[in-house]
């Protein structure tokens, strides 16, 4: 499981926007998690940026909420200062 600050490349970080397309389809966390598998904390975890989800779990949360995994995360990737 990967946290905050572990994106596996350097300087990158995935931003969601799970939280707004959720509450859109008027979905609450749990009834989220019940439909891909996971626990509510899995998506709450998500949603505040403290967990990656894996690619399958990324793809399964977009179908889900009925649209592509690049419209539902983006990689916001820093500069190098040095």
């Amino acid at each position: 499981m990967r946290r905050r600050g572990e994106s596996g490349g350097q300087g990158a970080r995935l931003r969601t926007h799970l939280k707004q397309h959720r509450a859109r389809l008027d979905l609450t966390q749990e009834d989220l998690a019940a439909r891909v598998g996971v626990r509510r904390q899995t998506i709450l975890a998500i949603e505040k940026g403290y967990y990656v989800p894996s690619a399958v779990l990324a793809f399964l949360l977009a179908r889900e909420l009925g649209m592509r995994v690049d419209e539902l995360f983006e990689l916001e990737v820093e500069e190098d200062a040095s």
